[in-house]
């Protein structure tokens, strides 16, 4: 199992007393599309969004009982790796996931790891949708350690709703299994969100709070479990250019217990959760072109599940009015792609520390053609007014979240 030597070790400028950690790993690779799937892969995101947080009836204030701790460096293998991890396929930019495996004998999936929703679910044999039939499917037959429960389960996106059922089942990714894990089936997958993406499911790793028909999630069972020894997750993003060559395994990775030093530059900077639910933290103020907004502090939440920076409508429509960036009948903002180089810097302030991007990092170059990664979206209450954080930003900033101390944590990516 693991080791419980305890050690005096320095963290940033702390001295703090450790217990080695059990820490998995989840690599993120990268894939390949054709031209057309390059130019339309956005199309999609604002269904998906507003089933994550617009459709949101209400986020309970339950939580679960977890220790405060401290971050300790991560257990390595004899490799010189951090123990726990699992690899990360990088869609073109626009969707990173990984692989991890329900039953006995392991039945293996790919899912988006969610940080802003809460439920795992995966196609079901039960289903007759062509999203389904596109994707692996889970067959409960075939599992010496499946368990009945039978729960309806229902999720409402903007083309539809996706229904299934709750059911029960090992589950193990990063070299981590958690036994008895509750997941959907899906039985039902609306429109073209889900048939064109190249996951099987979603692997959500918010807050207990948010989870349809209140599932526990994988996470919270590792936790609760011991099954790593600190509650702390972390995400590193890889960057793929519009004309790389294929087989580039250099996609990204999710750590489940830790960190990892060799992904990031420099001291982690933390932010508070604003509230339970997303990991929510509070945006501030924002800086572009050289001048503050005074826009008045609001939640942004952290979202592994998105691709863009999401917006209210009127700061989209302000920043990509100075983009000279135009709108396309896919809703995208379009920017000439000759004038990147002079485009402003874009900064969000969070708990006093600027995080800029650079329009090398917020333009998306698709197939000769150059897409802004700022997207409006007015998210009213109980969820806003809120700002979506996702991998166009965070592919410049590894992010940490840890669940004791309920708080995010950034840093420079490497």
């Amino acid at each position: 199992m693991k080791l419980f030597v305890l050690s005096a070790i320095v963290l940033g400028s702390l001295n703090i007393l450790c217990t080695e950690a059990a820490v998995a790993r989840v690599p993120i690779k990268k894939i390949h599309e054709t031209p057309t799937e390059r130019i339309h892969r956005y199309a999609h995101t604002g269904d998906y969004l507003v089933q994550k947080y617009m459709d949101r009836q209400k986020q309970q204030q339950q939580q679960h009982p977890i220790m405060t701790t401290d971050i300790c460096p991560p257990s390595m293998n004899s490799n010189g790796q951090v123990e726990h991890g699992v690899p990360l396929s990088n869609y073109m930019n626009a969707q990173y996931y990984g692989e991890i495996e329900l039953g006995t004998p392991p039945q293996p999936f790919t899912v988006v790891f969610d940080t802003g929703s809460s439920n795992l679910w995966v196609p079901s044999t039960h289903c007759n949708s062509i999203a389904c039939f596109l994707h692996r499917r889970y067959n409960s037959d075939q599992s010496d350690t499946y368990q009945e429960n039978g729960t309806d389960f229902a999720i409402r996106y903007g083309t539809g709703s996706l229904e299934g059922f709750i059911s029960k089942d090992t589950l193990t990714m990063g070299g981590v299994t958690v036994r008895g894990q509750e997941f959907a089936e899906s039985t039902k997958e609306p429109g073209f969100t889900f048939a064109l993406a190249r996951f099987d499911g979603i692997l959500g790793m918010a807050f207990h709070s948010i989870s349809v028909q209140g599932v526990i999630p994988p996470f919270y069972h590792m936790v609760e479990r011991d099954l790593i020894d600190e509650p702390i997750f972390s995400f590193y993003l890889g960057k793929q250019s519009d004309n790389e060559e294929e087989n580039n395994d250099s996609g990204g990775e999710l750590v489940l217990g830790g960190v990892d030093p060799s992904h990031f530059i420099g001291d982690i900077h933390w932010s508070p959760i604003r509230r339970q639910g997303y990991w929510e933290i509070e945006l501030e103020d924002i800086k572009f072109n050289g001048e503050y907004a005074d826009l008045g502090a609001m939640g942004a939440a952290i979202d592994t599940g998105s691709s863009l920076i999401v917006t209210p409508t009127t700061v989209a429509e302000l920043i990509n009015r100075d983009l000279d960036a135009k709108k396309n009948w896919a809703g995208q903002y379009l920017v000439d792609c000759n004038t990147i180089d002079d485009l402003p810097e874009f900064c969000m302030i969070f708990s006093g520390k600027e995080f800029c991007l650079t329009a090398q990092d917020y333009i998306l170059q698709v197939q000769g053609q150059c897409i802004s990664g700022f997207m409006g979206m007015d998210i009213g209450e109980p969820a806003g007014p809120l700002w979506i954080v996702g991998d166009v930003f965070l592919r410049k900033f590894y992010s940490v979240y840890d669940l004791a101390n309920t708080r995010v944590g950034l840093a420079l990516a490497a």
